[in-house]
């Protein structure tokens, strides 16, 4: 008898030999990936490795090398190997979880090594009834068939865990799928739409707004579809001097108005941690930048007017409430931060005051003609990192089928129990014997208690 020979493309790709393969060149690349920064400006890798190892990285692509066109294709063709692999094997595990297994000989049960031989002093057939109602009461569906020198039952549960392994393989495959979709390069090369997917940043200073960021891959401008307004910024520092917190207040306008969110409200809070989803595209907190400028914001407390301007340290500016005009005329600095400010305050009513106020704090100033408040706050631009990334779900999809698929492949199994009932010298004798792919010793202490409980009611 002859065997048919394999396609050597499909036995190729059927090889385990290739999966590890592929899955250490994987775990190789990814290293790289953490060692040199993704998604740089291209100015601060030639800073940090030099013009000409800067543009060997931009031409391999690792400067943002999961979406590389390479580290997609090492992807692909494990996604293909794992496809081979599956179908190749596939089918001997149907074959098992389909087999007929009533055909096996009753000489057989005696052989294998989780058994136990029981007599009844009951004829055959009730025998077999009180064997299969015993079975059933305890969750095991039986069949049976009628051999030469008596009748075999047979009961199995578990025949579905055997494709728990495939289970595992197909959640990988939607997990890549997932990260594919979610690619800039894929949405980029492939469906030439880079606002399918994208990944990038923007610096939005307080009290402006923007309707587009820049990309990660390429630097060009992507328009977001609507607008993001930043009206406040601030940041809490240790006592060294070390940024602690930061926190942007922003709000999303479509149309010139502003959106309700999930709470309601129009100002969403944005931390590092808690970042702010609109539309399928996501903003976190990421960086900020200090500006030399100041807010000011000057209230009459008798009056209650109110009047918001934007200066620069060691200027002097002139309110609409005349004859007032202020300005700063020094600052105190930690670091980048700037801890206090000197006012320079003057209102024609008697000597100017001068007097040093913290930022961001209000302070009250008392003149002849009246009470104000004033409170300077400096100026900063918050960074935020934008992706989009309509791949995510299959992700979370795909980890919750591989929870799943590892739960099963681990911790359960394919457990068969027979019973072979003959009648021999005026009494009925029962062999029972089981099996199990996995976890065997776990099995037979199972079906040890089973047969132990059936002996006692029989009784």
């Amino acid at each position: 008898m002859t065997t048919r020979k394999k396609n050597p493309i499909w036995a190729f790709f059927a090889s385990v030999k290739l999966a590890l393969f592929l899955l250490f060149i994987l775990a190789a690349t990814s290293i790289i990936g953490t060692v040199i920064q993704q998604n740089q400006p291209a100015a601060q890798y030639v800073k940090e490795y030099g013009e000409k190892t800067a543009h060997l990285f931009q031409t391999l692509e690792l400067t943002d090398m999961y979406n590389s066109w390479w580290f997609l294709s090492l992807l692909g063709i494990f996604s293909l190997n794992l496809i081979v692999c599956s179908l190749e094997r596939i089918p001997n595990v149907i074959r098992l979880v389909r087999k007929d297994n009533l055909t096996i000989k009753p000489e057989r049960l005696a052989k294998m090594r989780i058994r136990k031989t029981l007599t009844l002093p009951l004829p055959l057939e009730q025998s077999v009834q009180r064997v299969a109602d015993y079975l059933h009461g305890k969750g095991w569906k039986t069949t049976e068939r009628q051999k030469d020198d008596g009748i075999l039952l047979f009961a199995q549960r578990g025949a579905w865990t055997r494709f728990g392994v495939y289970i595992v393989h197909l959640s990988i495959l939607v997990i890549l799928i997932g990260a594919v979709i979610g690619s800039p390069t894929f949405a980029r090369k492939v469906l030439h739409n880079e606002k399918f997917a994208f990944k990038g940043s923007i610096m939005i200073p307080e009290s402006q707004e923007t309707n587009f960021i820049y990309s990660f891959t390429n630097g060009k401008k992507i328009d977001l579809g609507f607008t993001v307004h930043c009206s406040y910024f601030t940041i809490d520092y240790y006592a060294n001097g070390m940024p602690k917190t930061y926190l942007s207040k922003v709000t999303i306008l479509e149309n010139g108005k502003p959106v309700p969110l999930k709470d309601g409200s129009t100002v969403h809070d944005l931390k590092v941690n808690k970042p702010l989803t609109y539309k399928g595209i996501t903003f976190y907190q990421s960086s900020y930048q200090p500006y030399s400028d100041f807010l000011t914001v000057l209230v009459n407390t008798k009056t209650h007017e109110k009047q918001s301007r934007i200066i620069a340290g060691g200027k002097q500016i002139k309110s609409k409430m005349q004859p007032i005009s202020f300005g700063i005329i020094n600052q105190e600095v930690r670091g980048e931060a700037v801890q206090r400010v000197k006012i320079w305050f003057s209102d024609d009513q008697a000597d100017p005051a001068i007097f040093w106020v913290n930022n961001g704090q209000k302070a009250i100033i008392k003149r002849p003609a009246g009470e104000y408040e004033l409170t300077v706050k400096q100026l900063y631009a918050t960074g935020l990192q934008v992706t989009k990334d309509p791949g995510v779900w299959f992700v979370y999809i795909g980890c919750g089928m591989m929870l799943l698929g590892l739960f099963v492949a681990f911790f359960m199994s394919h457990r068969k129990i027979y019973a072979f009932i003959r009648e021999e010298a005026g009494q009925t004798t029962l062999i029972f014997a089981g099996s199990a792919h996995k976890n065997k010793v776990g099995f037979e202490k199972v079906f040890s208690k089973l047969i132990d409980e059936f002996q006692k009611q029989m009784v």
